[in-house]
């Protein structure tokens, strides 16, 4: 029903691309070349500019870009609404997730909602908050689940569950099973996540309430992955705060340990994004109201000798 070279020029658009573009369409690289000079001809304008050894959209490709995704969605509207008509529909849930809920939440929720609607088909994705938000702006998924709110005014996002961040050490470390002074935090060494982690702008935020600012501390490495991070402090390369969630087998195994900050608040909340407008229908607002009403009954208990109180059940609304 799609018009190829627009779903040709969507995927070089999206990944900048064309190698990458020929490989999820599982076409050559020529060919993608071929149906995109192909449809510049048929417009009378350029739609990537080449220059530099970089791939960007033009002006004009920037705009064709808005009206493919606008097409696709009401292209998949309609598939959907043929196929509940004709009685052949299949649910799909497609759920992005921010880096420590795709890792250590999401498997566990979808399990849980499964139970309930085993008919739905379910796929997902993850990367940090932003890329997150990105993907489902660009409908290419329906619902994304972040960390702390989301900062774009294109979507919506309520919470669905707390969360604590937590200060990891080496199991050797002087600072092991400790209670600290915010201010003892200058004299150490960082591992961090990257600019566009939720997980990032949480600390920096707790910390200049706190009076300081990450870049005033000394970071020796930053890394777009958890579990990088906890390896690296394993390694004796610093120290992290980290979602409480993610450090459950190292405090088990006793690789790692907590260190308590006084005067340092790093809680969050877990939200659910959807695009603006009406609220999710279908398998995606079934997914939305289980996760407002049951998702912490289905995840595991976070573990961790922390000094605020064990989060709660959210009161469904």
């Amino acid at each position: 029903m799609e018009n190829f070279r627009l779903k040709v020029f969507r995927a070089a658009a999206h990944s900048l691309n064309f190698r990458k573009a020929s490989e999820e369409l599982f076409i050559t690289q020529p060919a993608v070349t071929q149906q995109i000079r192909a449809l510049e001809e048929e417009l009378g304008v350029s739609l990537f500019d080449r220059t530099k050894g970089k791939v960007t959209l033009t002006e004009s490709g920037m705009v064709l870009h808005k009206y493919a995704l606008s097409l696709k969605a009401i292209v998949d509207e309609a598939v959907q609404a043929i196929a509940e008509v004709s009685g052949t529909r299949v649910d799909e849930l497609r759920v992005g997730a921010s880096q420590t809920i795709g890792q250590y939440l999401l498997p566990n929720l979808l399990a849980a909602f499964r139970k309930d609607y085993p008919g739905v088909s379910l796929s997902g994705m993850s990367g940090n908050t932003d890329e997150v938000l990105t993907s489902l702006a660009e409908h290419r998924i329906d619902l994304a689940l972040v960390e702390g709110p989301a900062l774009r005014s294109d979507v919506k996002a309520e919470p669905f569950m707390e969360d604590h961040m937590v200060l990891v050490v080496p199991h050797d470390h002087e600072w092991a099973d400790q209670d600290i002074d915010v201010n003892d935090l200058q004299s150490a060494a960082f591992v961090t996540r990257e600019h566009g982690s939720g997980s990032r702008r949480v600390v920096e935020e707790a910390l200049e309430q706190a009076g300081l600012q990450l870049r005033s501390l000394r970071t020796t490495m930053t890394l777009d992955t958890t579990e990088g991070i906890l390896s690296a402090v394993e390694a004796g390369l610093g120290i992290a705060f980290v979602s409480r969630w993610a450090v459950r087998n190292q405090l088990s195994l006793g690789t790692l340990k907590l260190a308590r900050v006084k005067g340092l608040k790093l809680s969050r909340v877990f939200t659910v994004a959807y695009r603006l407008g009406a609220a999710p229908q279908g398998s995606a607002g079934a997914f939305h109201r289980f996760l407002r009403s049951s998702a912490y009954d289905a995840t595991p208990r976070p573990t961790g000798n922390l000094t605020r109180p064990r989060t709660r059940k959210p009161s469904p609304k």
